[in-house]
């Protein structure tokens, strides 16, 4: 039998939800384009968890901790099941890959995770402080983009770092931003690490 089209669309759909991580819905670009941000989709078939430690944390280099929770649109509600994708640069400022690397990981390069919030709404994510790019265009930054339960996903302001002398007043005070947060750290020791939290609000500021 054959099916008329929007039945076949249905199927296909419905098959790009990831009940293993929370995701009900089809996965879908929302708030405008976003070059990279399929990279949300990239973690295959594994099972995300609400902590996840980047492959450079061993390496030389300050560790730091960033900690925060998802809510809701209203803003209260803890968010389960979001998840959020996290790259940055290595040490030297450049988004290193090795050769094997395929998809995104060609130009987001190798320090890059995934994690899914847990009944609370909390990530954690263990990672190096980024270096600055050698062309010294931008401060430090870590890159996040957050995908939804029902699929939509959509870039967050960068991770910033507060004692970075070459941030500006759009990365410190932008008008609007996405999730409700600038993105700007304060680091505060933690034994050998440095901690920071940043919270977001789903659709907060999102572009329609």
């Amino acid at each position: 039998m054959k099916l008329p089209a929007i039945a076949l669309l249905a199927i296909g759909l419905s098959a790009c939800a990831d009940p293993i991580n929370g995701q009900t819905g089809a996965p879908r670009l929302a708030g405008g384009a976003c070059e990279g941000c399929e990279a949300v989709l990239e973690y295959g078939s594994r099972r995300l968890r609400p902590v996840d430690t980047l492959p450079d944390f061993r390496d030389s280099g300050q560790g730091i901790r960033i900690s925060g929770t998802v809510y809701e649109s209203d803003g209260q509600t803890p968010a389960e099941g979001v998840v959020l994708y996290v790259y940055h640069t290595n040490g030297e400022g450049l988004y290193a890959a090795p050769a094997t690397a395929t998809g995104w990981a060609r130009r987001h390069g190798a320090i890059r995770g995934w994690v899914r919030t847990g009944s609370d709404g909390r990530y954690t994510f263990y990672t190096l402080r980024p270096g600055v790019y050698p062309s010294r265009a931008a401060p430090a930054h870590i890159h996040v983009t957050l995908m939804e339960r029902d699929g939509a996903y959509y870039w967050l302001e960068d991770y910033y770092f507060d004692d970075d002398p070459l941030l500006t007043a759009k990365e410190r005070t932008p008008a609007a931003p996405r999730g409700g947060s600038p993105g700007v750290l304060r680091l505060q020791p933690e034994g050998a690490l440095r901690v920071a939290e940043r919270n977001f609000i789903l659709r907060k500021n999102l572009p329609r």
